[in-house]
């Protein structure tokens, strides 16, 4: 008496697919399937080395100085 015979292990098998069903076992089974791969890629993820972001592009601001000759405009410059 020590033992499960493979009669035993059947008739669980049994009661275990009439609460269950086929469909939620194959569903279970895959999304098991699913967080074992999810799992590994997680883990391969961490051995490559990351890499630092490029640092952020500053756009030139204009600077306050005079405009240039061209644009200068004032009372006694009058163009007609």
């Amino acid at each position: 008496m020590g033992g499960l015979s493979i009669w035993h292990w059947l008739i669980l098998l049994v009661i275990v697919m009439v609460l269950f069903g086929r469909g939620r076992i194959s569903e279970t089974m895959g999304d098991l399937g699913k967080g074992i791969k999810s799992f590994k890629q997680g883990m391969n993820d961490e051995d490559k080395p990351v890499s630092p972001p490029p640092p952020p592009q500053i756009p030139p601001q204009p600077s306050a100085q005079a405009p240039a000759e061209g644009e200068r405009t004032g009372a006694g410059d009058s163009k007609s």
